[in-house]
């Protein structure tokens, strides 16, 4: 089961940061479209890596985690809402984290 957690986790982030990377250029480009010139191969190689690779196999990873640790579908579909809105990522896995490991993940 620690593996499972570890797997989402890792996920978690990483999902979760190409989703603040994704938000960060969506504020520069209403700053300065200038600027969008230059950062436009840039957002659309992170959105595709975003919404095509990591996503989905984000959402495997909450699907097993569900499935491993007996969680209810509204956590499911809080945790794939997570991959939307930046930062809920990172907030859901610390949350769940302290459920089930509240003295921390033990060492691999």
């Amino acid at each position: 089961m620690e593996t499972t957690f570890r797997r989402y986790r890792l996920l978690s982030y990483v999902t979760g940061t190409t989703l603040l990377i994704l938000m960060a250029t969506l504020v520069l480009h209403s700053v300065d479209l200038g600027l969008w010139r230059h950062l436009s191969l840039f957002v659309r190689v992170i959105g595709i890596g975003h919404g095509v690779v990591l996503y989905p196999i984000y959402m495997i990873m909450c699907f097993n985690v569900v499935l491993k640790f007996r969680l209810n579908l509204a956590l499911l579909g809080l945790m794939f809402f997570a991959g939307f809105v930046p930062g809920l990522a990172f907030y859901l896995e610390y949350r769940l984290r302290r459920r089930f490991y509240p003295e921390g993940l033990p060492r691999a």
